[in-house]
């Protein structure tokens, strides 16, 4: 890889990052914690929250990003 790729990649990245957090900013992930599969106990002092659905769903969409980033640079 050279610099410039480097450079490259460090762009996008960046420019998807700024998209999230626009995305975040407007309220676009309000669905996340509350998926089937996110789990929520707890009594008058102690709240938990296990979110497994909503990383499921995370790691599926890194996952595939990761794989078409890869295939794209063509490794």
């Amino acid at each position: 890889m050279t610099h410039r790729d480097l450079g490259l990649v460090l762009l996008a990245a960046a420019g998807l990052l700024a998209v999230v957090g626009v995305l975040v900013l407007v309220g676009a992930f309000g669905w996340f914690g509350r998926l089937p599969g996110d789990l929520r106990f707890g009594g008058p002092r102690v709240k938990v929250w296990l979110p497994l659905g909503s990383m499921l769903v995370l790691s599926l969409l890194l996952t595939l990003i990761v794989n078409l980033i890869a295939r794209l640079l063509g490794r």
